[in-house]
């Protein structure tokens, strides 16, 4: 949305208002402020309104410096108590959920202040340029212009808002393809809107098998060999999904290249980075690499908290985009929007008349596209504002992203490292060059754990798993590991084996891997006596 100057001024104002150290007074005993006390503020249809600022609300103050440290704190155990954590909780689970730290938790509280203060003054004028501001900090982490970046509250919404935009304009010989490590809310997506498809157009679904761990070339050449063996049939690739990071396994995955070859292809390309800002570098994404679409979740690892993603969507793909999710205020029927990124169009909202191009009535394709953001539905939107506070700690406190990418690297290979040693294991790796491995370049390490599993008919001995009680013993690790030992750990069945994705982070060290090994180890053992079955 782009608010007219007369607005600015009175954002402005209002802003001010927020700061004043005065008491609110019942309305009863308040006083009609002279003529010059009110703002006058042309308001949305034209007219003239006139809103009385007397009144600040007494809840908003300055976040407490002690929640910012004026310089860098050292990782680990230190930082840990900038965070909100109960003194007994082990958090080695990040990857799931992320979390962030007091001084976010404070900045977004003072959000829900200044909202609760005036919610319909709040939400209808001054949300909209914030809601700006924070796309223009987050854009660059994309190297992204600020128009081609959008914001919803996770990456399952981002992914859905993309394939249930284009997937309908599919046909029974296209084929949306899939690697067999994608996260399940997003193969249920593409499944779903097929499901809605008449039959007789319906388009394809195609896995490719991977098994991990694999080297990147080998994950290449398997994608290229099935877009080929897909044409060779008659049918084109017109999408396919790829991940930055695997969720289970936690392991790295050379989507730039897999983009690269999209493009030689002719197959567009969509990037569900659930696991990406924060967390490994980007900024090439809006520049040389360059993808269809991309969502990523910032309240993973950017420290915002839930729920808020960005979806990308360069300027050459928005006019695929025709609504948000769900469809709202800054939908517009086919005839009244832009059709091509010259156009411009009347994009007055038709009920509110509301002003939502750039100059004013008129804007272009890409004014669409963001407008369709700006207001869906009534949600608590108070995680988008807190960007800008979760980058001030990052850059503040951490000293950077290059800091913080630095030490999660290191932590999640030396502390992987040393889990493996205590259990007498393994992490999940292939023979590499690099320093990290392919797979490892990012904060998760995926541990073996020292259990046998044996397949249906096999011989079972003492403390061997039965292939078929797989799903049962994996639940009693989740629950036995929250309720005995205030952790989570998430353990995954791939290839035969029982793995632990263990998750490095700025609040952590090498203590806290080992004290996850050995409370694994311990949990095995009990595991082996028989304890899951009770």
């Amino acid at each position: 949305m782009i608010i007219p100057l007369a607005l600015t001024h009175f954002t402005q104002v209002y802003r001010n208002s927020l700061h004043t150290d005065c008491n609110e007074k019942p309305l009863t005993s308040m006083k009609q402020p002279p003529p010059s006390a009110m703002s006058p503020v042309d308001d949305i249809n034209g007219a003239t309104m006139r809103i009385t600022l007397s009144d600040p609300s007494p809840s908003s103050r300055p976040i407490p410096d002690n929640l910012l440290p004026p310089g860098r704190v050292p990782f680990g155990r230190p930082m840990r108590a900038l965070f909100n954590f109960s003194p007994s909780y082990h958090p080695l689970n990040h990857g799931s959920y992320g979390t962030f730290p007091r001084y976010v938790l404070e900045a977004k509280i003072q959000k829900l202040r200044e909202f609760e203060s005036r919610p319909s003054i709040y939400r209808t004028f001054v949300y909209p340029s914030e809601l700006k501001q924070s796309r223009s900090l987050v854009a660059p982490f994309l190297g992204a212009d600020v128009d081609e970046v959008v914001l919803v509250p996770n990456a399952t919404t981002g992914i859905n808002v993309v394939l249930r935009n284009i997937l309908p304009d599919y046909g029974k010989d296209d084929v949306v393809l899939y690697p067999s490590s994608i996260y399940p809310s997003c193969l249920n997506t593409i499944r779903s809107v097929a499901e809605e498809m008449p039959a007789d157009r319906r388009f394809a679904l195609v896995g490719i098998q991977i098994e991990y761990p694999i080297e990147d070339d080998e994950l290449v050449e398997l994608f290229k060999e099935t877009v080929e063996k897909v044409t060779r049939e008659g049918k084109r690739v017109r999408l396919a999904i790829f991940d930055t990071i695997v969720s289970g396994p936690g392991v790295r995955v050379p989507w730039e290249r897999l983009v690269e070859e999209c493009k030689e292809l002719g197959v567009m390309s969509l990037i569900d980075g659930a696991h990406g800002i924060g967390h490994i570098d980007l900024t090439e994404t809006g520049k040389s690499i360059r993808p269809d679409f991309m969502v990523t979740n910032c309240h993973k690892w950017l420290f915002v908290p839930r729920g808020c993603a960005v979806l990308y969507v360069p300027f050459e793909n928005q006019g695929l985009i025709k609504t948000a999710l769900p469809t709202s205020h800054g939908y517009l029927a086919p005839e009244l929007r832009p059709h091509d990124r010259e156009e411009e169009a009347d994009m007055r909202n038709i009920f509110e008349g509301e002003f939502r191009g750039r100059g004013g009535e008129k804007g272009t394709w890409s004014d669409y596209f963001t407008n369709l953001f700006v207001d869906v539905a009534t949600v608590d939107c108070s995680s988008y504002t807190c960007i800008k506070a979760a980058i001030e700690f990052r850059d503040n406190v951490c000293g950077g992203e290059e800091a913080i990418r630095d030490y999660c690297f290191r932590l999640a290979y030396q502390g992987g490292n040393r889990a493996a040693e205590i259990l007498g294991t393994e992490v999940m790796d292939v023979p590499d060059i690099t320093r990290y491995g392919s797979l490892r370049r990012c904060n998760f390490a995926n541990v073996r754990l020292p259990l046998t599993v044996v397949k249906k008919g096999g011989m079972v001995q003492a403390g061997d798993v039965r292939e078929e009680d797989v799903r049962n013993v994996t639940v009693w690790i989740y629950r036995t590991a929250a309720k005995d030992y205030d952790t989570y750990l998430q353990t995954f069945y791939i290839g035969g084996q029982f793995w632990t994705r263990f998750s490095a982070q700025i609040y952590l060290d090498l203590a806290d891997f080992e004290w996850g090994a050995r409370t694994l180890m311990e949990m095995c053992e009990r595991l082996k006596r028989g304890e899951w079955r009770t």
